[in-house]
Protein backbone atom coordinates (compact mmCIF):
# COMPACT_ATOMS: atom_id res chain seq x y z
CA UNK A 1 0.00 0.00 0.00
CA UNK A 2 1.31 2.96 -0.95
CA UNK A 3 1.90 4.95 2.01
CA UNK A 4 0.29 9.35 1.60
CA UNK A 5 1.32 11.90 3.63
CA UNK A 6 -1.72 12.80 5.77
CA UNK A 7 -2.50 16.98 6.34
CA UNK A 8 -5.37 18.09 7.83
CA UNK A 9 -8.24 19.96 5.35
CA UNK A 10 -9.78 22.85 7.05
CA UNK A 11 -12.69 25.28 6.27
CA UNK A 12 -13.48 28.83 5.42
CA UNK A 13 -12.56 31.58 7.76
CA UNK A 14 -15.66 33.14 8.94
CA UNK A 15 -15.63 34.55 11.99
CA UNK A 16 -13.32 35.61 14.79
CA UNK A 17 -11.95 32.98 17.64
CA UNK A 18 -14.44 31.67 19.17
CA UNK A 19 -14.61 31.46 23.11
CA UNK A 20 -14.10 27.97 24.54
CA UNK A 21 -16.18 27.13 27.82
CA UNK A 22 -16.79 23.80 30.14
CA UNK A 23 -13.72 21.47 30.79
CA UNK A 24 -11.98 21.95 27.69
CA UNK A 25 -9.36 24.65 27.78
CA UNK A 26 -9.62 27.99 26.31
CA UNK A 27 -6.95 27.86 23.81
CA UNK A 28 -5.42 31.36 22.72
CA UNK A 29 -5.17 32.14 19.14
CA UNK A 30 -3.19 35.29 17.29
CA UNK A 31 -3.82 36.45 14.04
CA UNK A 32 -1.89 38.77 12.08
CA UNK A 33 -0.92 39.46 7.88
CA UNK A 34 0.62 36.81 6.19
CA UNK A 35 4.26 36.10 6.59
CA UNK A 36 6.21 32.69 5.54
CA UNK A 37 6.22 30.77 8.63
CA UNK A 38 7.99 27.40 9.40
CA UNK A 39 5.00 24.65 9.99
CA UNK A 40 5.30 21.73 12.20
CA UNK A 41 3.15 18.67 12.18
CA UNK A 42 4.59 15.99 14.30
CA UNK A 43 2.05 13.08 16.60
CA UNK A 44 3.82 10.51 18.46
CA UNK A 45 2.32 7.63 19.25
CA UNK A 46 2.08 4.61 21.94
CA UNK A 47 2.97 2.60 18.87
CA UNK A 48 6.09 0.82 18.24
CA UNK A 49 7.58 2.37 14.59
CA UNK A 50 8.92 5.18 13.45
CA UNK A 51 7.41 7.90 14.36
CA UNK A 52 6.92 11.13 11.64
CA UNK A 53 7.04 14.86 11.82
CA UNK A 54 6.82 17.14 8.62
CA UNK A 55 8.03 20.49 8.34
CA UNK A 56 7.24 23.26 5.24
CA UNK A 57 6.63 26.76 5.22
CA UNK A 58 3.26 28.37 4.49
CA UNK A 59 2.31 29.74 0.94
CA UNK A 60 -0.19 32.35 -0.03
CA UNK A 61 -3.74 31.19 -2.26
CA UNK A 62 -1.83 32.11 -5.72
CA UNK A 63 1.41 30.12 -4.74
CA UNK A 64 1.48 26.65 -6.38
CA UNK A 65 1.86 24.96 -3.42
CA UNK A 66 4.14 24.36 0.49
CA UNK A 67 7.70 24.32 -0.10
CA UNK A 68 9.36 21.75 2.22
CA UNK A 69 11.93 22.10 4.85
CA UNK A 70 14.86 20.24 3.88
CA UNK A 71 18.15 19.33 6.06
CA UNK A 72 16.97 20.19 9.26
CA UNK A 73 18.52 18.50 12.61
CA UNK A 74 15.11 17.12 14.23
CA UNK A 75 15.00 15.28 18.08
CA UNK A 76 12.76 14.43 19.81
CA UNK A 77 13.41 14.23 23.87
CA UNK A 78 12.10 12.29 26.48
CA UNK A 79 11.97 12.96 30.04
CA UNK A 80 13.71 10.05 30.64
CA UNK A 81 16.47 10.88 28.96
CA UNK A 82 15.61 9.52 25.71
CA UNK A 83 16.55 11.35 22.57
CA UNK A 84 15.23 10.46 19.05
CA UNK A 85 16.47 11.66 16.03
CA UNK A 86 14.85 12.03 13.05
CA UNK A 87 16.19 11.74 8.98
CA UNK A 88 14.66 13.91 6.04
CA UNK A 89 13.59 11.09 3.80
CA UNK A 90 12.32 13.99 1.22
CA UNK A 91 9.43 16.25 0.69
CA UNK A 92 9.67 17.73 4.29
CA UNK A 93 8.74 14.48 5.95
CA UNK A 94 11.22 13.33 8.87
CA UNK A 95 11.34 9.87 10.26
CA UNK A 96 12.62 8.49 13.44
CA UNK A 97 15.97 6.51 13.03
CA UNK A 98 14.94 3.79 15.17
CA UNK A 99 11.25 2.50 15.73
CA UNK A 100 10.05 3.99 19.20
CA UNK A 101 6.67 3.89 21.11
CA UNK A 102 5.57 6.91 23.36
CA UNK A 103 5.37 5.93 26.98
CA UNK A 104 2.50 6.84 29.82
CA UNK A 105 4.11 9.27 32.19
CA UNK A 106 7.10 10.54 30.33
CA UNK A 107 7.20 14.20 28.87
CA UNK A 108 8.04 14.50 25.28
CA UNK A 109 9.24 17.66 23.67
CA UNK A 110 10.24 18.41 20.07
CA UNK A 111 13.47 20.09 19.02
CA UNK A 112 14.25 21.62 15.80
CA UNK A 113 17.22 23.53 13.84
CA UNK A 114 16.72 24.45 10.65
CA UNK A 115 20.00 24.32 7.65
CA UNK A 116 19.69 27.97 8.25
CA UNK A 117 20.62 27.51 12.11
CA UNK A 118 17.13 28.83 13.49
CA UNK A 119 16.22 26.32 16.46
CA UNK A 120 12.46 25.82 17.14
CA UNK A 121 10.79 23.94 20.15
CA UNK A 122 7.45 22.59 21.30
CA UNK A 123 5.77 22.65 24.56
CA UNK A 124 6.46 19.52 26.61
CA UNK A 125 3.45 16.68 26.09
CA UNK A 126 2.78 13.49 27.83
CA UNK A 127 0.86 10.56 26.48
CA UNK A 128 -3.26 10.51 26.45
CA UNK A 129 -5.20 7.69 27.93
CA UNK A 130 -5.47 4.81 25.69
CA UNK A 131 -9.19 3.81 24.21
CA UNK A 132 -9.62 1.11 21.52
CA UNK A 133 -11.85 1.49 18.98
CA UNK A 134 -14.93 -1.01 19.71
CA UNK A 135 -16.63 -1.50 16.59
CA UNK A 136 -15.89 0.36 13.01
CA UNK A 137 -19.17 -0.57 10.66
CA UNK A 138 -20.89 0.53 7.57
CA UNK A 139 -24.45 1.40 6.74
CA UNK A 140 -26.56 2.46 4.04
CA UNK A 141 -28.13 5.97 4.99
CA UNK A 142 -29.56 9.02 3.71
CA UNK A 143 -27.77 12.08 5.00
CA UNK A 144 -28.63 15.17 5.99
CA UNK A 145 -28.73 16.34 2.05
CA UNK A 146 -31.05 13.63 1.16
CA UNK A 147 -27.96 11.74 -0.55
CA UNK A 148 -27.72 8.19 -0.73
CA UNK A 149 -24.69 6.22 0.28
CA UNK A 150 -22.19 4.68 3.01
CA UNK A 151 -21.91 6.04 5.78
CA UNK A 152 -18.87 4.59 7.98
CA UNK A 153 -19.52 4.74 12.01
CA UNK A 154 -17.33 3.87 15.04
CA UNK A 155 -18.08 3.54 18.98
CA UNK A 156 -15.66 3.46 21.43
CA UNK A 157 -16.21 3.71 25.20
CA UNK A 158 -13.40 4.32 28.03
CA UNK A 159 -14.63 2.99 31.40
CA UNK A 160 -12.61 5.37 33.15
CA UNK A 161 -13.80 8.48 31.71
CA UNK A 162 -10.15 9.97 31.06
CA UNK A 163 -9.92 9.98 27.51
CA UNK A 164 -13.11 12.16 26.28
CA UNK A 165 -11.41 14.08 23.17
CA UNK A 166 -11.11 12.20 20.33
CA UNK A 167 -9.52 12.72 16.51
CA UNK A 168 -9.94 10.25 13.55
CA UNK A 169 -8.47 9.41 10.81
CA UNK A 170 -8.74 6.97 7.86
CA UNK A 171 -7.04 5.34 4.83
CA UNK A 172 -9.26 3.86 2.16
CA UNK A 173 -7.99 1.43 -0.39
CA UNK A 174 -10.83 0.06 -2.88
CA UNK A 175 -10.50 -2.04 -5.72
CA UNK A 176 -10.69 0.00 -9.29
CA UNK A 177 -12.05 -2.45 -12.50
CA UNK A 178 -11.20 -0.05 -15.82
CA UNK A 179 -13.93 -0.80 -17.63
CA UNK A 180 -12.63 -0.92 -21.23
CA UNK A 181 -9.34 -2.81 -20.68
CA UNK A 182 -8.68 -4.89 -23.50
CA UNK A 183 -5.10 -7.46 -24.05
CA UNK A 184 -4.25 -5.31 -26.96
CA UNK A 185 -2.68 -2.22 -27.38
CA UNK A 186 -2.01 0.19 -29.72
CA UNK A 187 1.91 1.76 -30.74
CA UNK A 188 3.20 4.15 -32.82
CA UNK A 189 4.85 1.65 -36.08
CA UNK A 190 8.66 1.89 -35.67
CA UNK A 191 8.74 2.37 -39.41
CA UNK A 192 7.72 5.75 -38.60
CA UNK A 193 4.89 7.96 -40.34
CA UNK A 194 1.79 7.66 -39.43
CA UNK A 195 0.67 4.42 -39.17
CA UNK A 196 -0.07 2.39 -35.89
CA UNK A 197 -0.03 -1.43 -34.83
CA UNK A 198 -1.91 -3.57 -32.52
CA UNK A 199 0.61 -5.55 -30.05
CA UNK A 200 -0.42 -7.50 -26.95
CA UNK A 201 -0.67 -5.34 -23.95
CA UNK A 202 2.05 -5.69 -21.71
CA UNK A 203 1.65 -2.02 -19.70
CA UNK A 204 -1.67 -1.47 -19.08
CA UNK A 205 -3.25 -2.43 -16.04
CA UNK A 206 -6.97 -4.02 -15.23
CA UNK A 207 -7.81 -3.96 -12.00
CA UNK A 208 -5.38 -1.66 -9.11
CA UNK A 209 -6.05 -0.79 -5.50
CA UNK A 210 -5.73 2.89 -5.32
CA UNK A 211 -4.97 4.15 -1.33
CA UNK A 212 -6.23 7.46 -0.19
CA UNK A 213 -6.11 9.26 2.85
CA UNK A 214 -8.62 11.15 4.79
CA UNK A 215 -7.94 15.26 4.46
CA UNK A 216 -10.74 16.58 6.93
CA UNK A 217 -10.06 17.46 10.56
CA UNK A 218 -12.64 14.76 12.59
CA UNK A 219 -13.47 15.78 15.99
CA UNK A 220 -15.69 14.47 18.70
CA UNK A 221 -15.66 14.96 22.39
CA UNK A 222 -17.64 13.11 25.19
CA UNK A 223 -16.60 16.00 27.62
CA UNK A 224 -20.87 16.99 28.45
CA UNK A 225 -21.89 13.28 28.11
CA UNK A 226 -22.73 11.26 31.23
CA UNK A 227 -20.09 8.44 30.36
CA UNK A 228 -16.91 8.60 27.90
CA UNK A 229 -19.14 6.56 24.95
CA UNK A 230 -18.69 7.14 21.61
CA UNK A 231 -21.71 6.05 19.74
CA UNK A 232 -22.57 5.84 16.00
CA UNK A 233 -20.34 8.87 15.06
CA UNK A 234 -19.35 8.83 11.27
CA UNK A 235 -16.28 9.37 10.41
CA UNK A 236 -17.15 9.19 6.29
CA UNK A 237 -19.76 9.44 3.99
CA UNK A 238 -19.42 7.93 0.63
CA UNK A 239 -22.14 8.74 -1.85
CA UNK A 240 -23.93 5.69 -3.64
CA UNK A 241 -22.87 7.38 -6.81
CA UNK A 242 -18.96 7.47 -5.94
CA UNK A 243 -17.12 4.85 -8.43
CA UNK A 244 -14.36 4.05 -5.19
CA UNK A 245 -16.92 1.69 -3.63
CA UNK A 246 -18.36 0.15 -7.02
CA UNK A 247 -16.22 -3.35 -6.45
CA UNK A 248 -14.75 -4.11 -3.09
CA UNK A 249 -13.89 -1.16 -0.69
CA UNK A 250 -11.69 -1.08 2.47
CA UNK A 251 -11.45 1.37 5.45
CA UNK A 252 -8.83 2.11 8.45
CA UNK A 253 -9.98 4.24 10.80
CA UNK A 254 -7.65 5.60 13.68
CA UNK A 255 -8.50 6.98 16.34
CA UNK A 256 -6.84 9.57 18.24
CA UNK A 257 -6.82 10.60 21.72
CA UNK A 258 -5.72 13.84 22.76
CA UNK A 259 -5.38 15.83 25.46
CA UNK A 260 -7.53 19.47 26.27
CA UNK A 261 -5.04 21.63 24.76
CA UNK A 262 -4.51 19.65 21.43
CA UNK A 263 -8.33 18.93 20.61
CA UNK A 264 -8.58 22.75 21.23
CA UNK A 265 -6.03 23.71 18.50
CA UNK A 266 -7.50 21.56 16.16
CA UNK A 267 -10.74 22.30 16.88
CA UNK A 268 -9.99 25.99 16.39
CA UNK A 269 -8.44 25.20 12.98
CA UNK A 270 -11.28 23.14 11.88
CA UNK A 271 -13.55 26.42 12.43
CA UNK A 272 -11.41 29.55 11.41
CA UNK A 273 -8.44 28.20 8.29
CA UNK A 274 -10.25 28.54 4.88
CA UNK A 275 -6.97 27.04 3.37
CA UNK A 276 -6.70 23.33 2.03
CA UNK A 277 -4.41 21.88 4.75
CA UNK A 278 -2.07 23.10 7.23
CA UNK A 279 0.26 24.34 4.83
CA UNK A 280 -1.37 26.87 3.23
CA UNK A 281 -1.66 29.95 5.00
CA UNK A 282 -4.43 32.34 3.28
CA UNK A 283 -6.16 33.45 6.59
CA UNK A 284 -5.29 37.08 8.03
CA UNK A 285 -2.89 35.35 10.25
CA UNK A 286 -1.79 32.60 12.52
CA UNK A 287 -3.38 30.07 14.64
CA UNK A 288 -0.98 29.69 17.91
CA UNK A 289 0.34 25.92 18.48
CA UNK A 290 2.46 24.44 21.03
CA UNK A 291 5.69 25.60 18.90
CA UNK A 292 7.67 27.81 18.67
CA UNK A 293 11.32 29.96 17.71
CA UNK A 294 13.49 29.63 20.90
CA UNK A 295 16.08 32.15 19.08
CA UNK A 296 13.25 34.99 18.69
CA UNK A 297 9.86 34.69 20.71
CA UNK A 298 8.32 37.24 17.79
CA UNK A 299 8.32 34.70 15.47
CA UNK A 300 5.34 33.15 13.96
CA UNK A 301 5.46 29.02 13.86
CA UNK A 302 2.24 27.33 13.10
CA UNK A 303 1.46 24.11 13.94
CA UNK A 304 1.20 21.58 17.02
CA UNK A 305 3.38 18.70 18.22
CA UNK A 306 1.39 16.02 19.59
CA UNK A 307 1.64 13.13 21.78
CA UNK A 308 -1.63 10.51 21.57
CA UNK A 309 -2.42 7.07 21.91
CA UNK A 310 -4.04 5.70 18.92
CA UNK A 311 -6.27 2.76 18.02
CA UNK A 312 -7.54 1.73 14.78
CA UNK A 313 -9.66 -0.96 13.20
CA UNK A 314 -9.78 -2.03 9.35
CA UNK A 315 -13.27 -2.68 7.36
CA UNK A 316 -13.75 -4.47 4.40
CA UNK A 317 -17.57 -4.36 1.96
CA UNK A 318 -18.73 -5.38 -1.29
CA UNK A 319 -21.17 -2.87 -3.43
CA UNK A 320 -23.32 -5.93 -3.25
CA UNK A 321 -23.11 -6.14 0.06
CA UNK A 322 -25.65 -2.41 0.22
CA UNK A 323 -27.02 -2.65 -3.11
CA UNK A 324 -27.97 -6.26 -4.63
CA UNK A 325 -28.94 -6.07 -8.03
CA UNK A 326 -28.28 -2.63 -8.08
CA UNK A 327 -26.17 -1.16 -11.39
CA UNK A 328 -23.02 0.11 -10.53
CA UNK A 329 -21.71 3.75 -9.48
CA UNK A 330 -20.28 5.38 -12.77
CA UNK A 331 -16.56 5.37 -13.30
CA UNK A 332 -14.60 8.03 -12.32
CA UNK A 333 -14.39 9.33 -16.11
CA UNK A 334 -16.87 8.63 -18.61
CA UNK A 335 -15.39 6.35 -21.15
CA UNK A 336 -16.94 7.35 -24.38
CA UNK A 337 -14.95 6.38 -27.27
CA UNK A 338 -13.66 8.09 -30.49
CA UNK A 339 -12.63 7.00 -33.55
CA UNK A 340 -9.83 9.59 -34.82
CA UNK A 341 -8.72 9.40 -37.99
CA UNK A 342 -5.21 7.75 -38.38
CA UNK A 343 -4.26 11.37 -40.29
CA UNK A 344 -5.37 14.09 -41.99
CA UNK A 345 -4.48 16.71 -44.61
CA UNK A 346 -2.74 18.37 -41.72
CA UNK A 347 -0.61 15.41 -40.61
CA UNK A 348 -0.60 12.23 -38.42
CA UNK A 349 -3.68 12.81 -35.78
CA UNK A 350 -3.99 8.91 -34.27
CA UNK A 351 -0.45 8.12 -33.48
CA UNK A 352 0.08 11.48 -31.35
CA UNK A 353 -2.79 10.31 -29.63
CA UNK A 354 -1.82 7.50 -28.40
CA UNK A 355 2.28 8.11 -27.66
CA UNK A 356 0.92 11.36 -25.85
CA UNK A 357 -0.78 9.39 -23.62
CA UNK A 358 -3.94 11.08 -24.22
CA UNK A 359 -5.53 8.41 -26.10
CA UNK A 360 -5.63 4.11 -25.24
CA UNK A 361 -6.90 1.59 -27.53
CA UNK A 362 -10.47 0.42 -26.63
CA UNK A 363 -11.82 -1.70 -29.76
CA UNK A 364 -12.08 -1.73 -33.46
CA UNK A 365 -14.24 0.44 -35.43
CA UNK A 366 -16.10 -1.97 -38.06
CA UNK A 367 -17.85 0.25 -39.58
CA UNK A 368 -15.97 3.84 -39.61
CA UNK A 369 -17.95 6.48 -40.53
CA UNK A 370 -17.06 9.68 -42.41
CA UNK A 371 -13.82 11.25 -41.16
CA UNK A 372 -13.67 8.61 -38.25
CA UNK A 373 -10.34 6.06 -38.13
CA UNK A 374 -10.14 2.37 -37.74
CA UNK A 375 -10.07 2.14 -34.20
CA UNK A 376 -12.19 3.47 -31.18
CA UNK A 377 -10.31 4.88 -28.46
CA UNK A 378 -10.38 6.12 -24.86
CA UNK A 379 -8.73 8.37 -22.32
CA UNK A 380 -5.83 6.27 -20.89
CA UNK A 381 -7.75 5.85 -17.32
CA UNK A 382 -10.70 3.70 -18.72
CA UNK A 383 -8.51 1.40 -19.82
CA UNK A 384 -5.56 1.79 -18.00
CA UNK A 385 -6.38 1.73 -13.84
CA UNK A 386 -2.72 2.27 -12.99
CA UNK A 387 -3.46 6.06 -13.58
CA UNK A 388 -5.64 5.95 -10.44
CA UNK A 389 -3.33 3.57 -8.20
CA UNK A 390 -0.95 0.65 -7.74
CA UNK A 391 -1.90 -2.61 -9.02
CA UNK A 392 -0.35 -4.50 -6.45
CA UNK A 393 -2.58 -6.25 -4.00
CA UNK A 394 -2.28 -4.62 -0.75
CA UNK A 395 -0.85 -7.16 1.84
CA UNK A 396 -3.75 -6.77 3.90
CA UNK A 397 -6.24 -7.41 1.32
CA UNK A 398 -8.82 -10.17 2.07
CA UNK A 399 -11.72 -10.83 -0.11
Amino acid sequence: MKTIKTTYKVWTIIATVLLFYGCIEPFNAKFEDFESALVIEGTITNELKQQQVVLSRTYEFEDDGPEPETNASVNVISGDGGNFDFQHIGNGVYLSSQAFAAQPGIDYELQITTQDGRNYGSGQAQLTAATAIDAVRAERITNDLGEDGMGIFVDSFDPTGSAKNYRYEYAETYRVIAPTWTPTSLIGDPAGGCAVLKVPNETDERICYPTQNSTAIILTSTEDLEEDRVSNFMVRFINRNNYIISHRYSILVRQFVQSNEAYTFFETLNELSGSESLFSQTQPGFLQGNVFSTDNEDERVLGYFDVSSVSETRLFFNYDDFYPGEALPPYVENCRPSAPPIASPGGCVLRPILESGAGIYAADNGEPALGEGPFFIVTRVCGDCSELGTSEIPEFWTE
